[in-house]
């Protein structure tokens, strides 16, 4: 079987640690844009796309957001698969009509986060699951006509519409991106050596169940591709379920 081609919009403004854990997790032909310098894919002959985490809002002021919003609508609206990770999700929900707020709070840390139970996107993970988050952003309103996947008390965590999926925790986060990224943030020096403690091996492997979700996806893709090479010519394959 061919591998999968899979456009990743890499929003972290050439974070290291965000092309290393991507590459480990998607076991896939990977193409990766930079969007924050501009670089965006000149055609939509991809099987699936993946947009990362940010340092930016969706709501801000920057050259480089507009192109990206552009880029993704279309490919939406061409059926190409998305997975969005945190800004990626809050981009998702932006592109297809919801809105994405300051909470007015900081998220950060491994936390307890539930799923429905209704999506095939968290095959094999416990209902409630541990996963590493970092955020002040959120999902507000769900674009209409969408599922709500995922929530903790903080926030939503995760939903889909149609072909599109969106996680606001980091399922692709490893030991060493979580302690940089706790590291450079504005916290109070009790909060940091708070967060830091919570940064051990042992949780880490726990958060490792919520890293299914990438396979998971990448499994839909098939599907699709699968239910698209044995329709009739000129239709269109229903959706699958979610």
């Amino acid at each position: 079987m061919s591998q999968l081609r899979i456009a990743v919009l890499n929003a972290s403004h050439r974070d290291e640690n965000t092309t290393r854990n991507f590459r480990r997790e998607l076991d896939a032909s990977l193409a990766e844009f930079d969007v924050t310098e501009g670089s965006l894919p000149e055609t939509f002959d991809f099987d699936g796309a993946v947009v990362t985490g940010s340092r930016s809002s969706v709501y801000w002021d920057e050259e480089w957001i507009p192109p990206t919003k552009e880029w993704v609508g279309e490919a939406i609206e061409r059926d190409i698969p998305f997975l969005g990770i945190c800004w990626g999700h809050q981009l998702l929900a932006d592109v297809l009509g919801g809105t994405v707020e300051d909470m007015g709070t900081y998220e950060v840390g491994y936390s307890e986060i539930e799923h429905s139970g209704e999506s095939r996107l968290f095959d094999g993970i416990s209902r409630e699951f541990t996963a590493f988050t970092s955020h002040a952003d959120e999902v507000s309103d769900l674009p209409s006509g969408s599922e709500p996947l995922a929530k903790n008390h903080y926030s939503n965590h995760g939903f889909r519409k149609d072909r599109v999926f969106g996680l606001q925790f980091h399922p692709e986060y490893d030991t060493k991106t979580a302690r940089e990224l706790v590291h450079r943030k504005e916290l109070s020096d009790e909060r940091r050596e708070s967060v830091l403690t919570e940064i051990t091996e042992e949780n880490y492997q726990k958060a490792c169940e919520a890293k299914l979700v990438f396979e998971n996806f990448l499994e839909y893709v098939r599907e699709l591709q699968s239910m698209e090479a044995t329709a009739e010519p000129g239709s269109r394959p229903e959706r699958t379920s979610s």
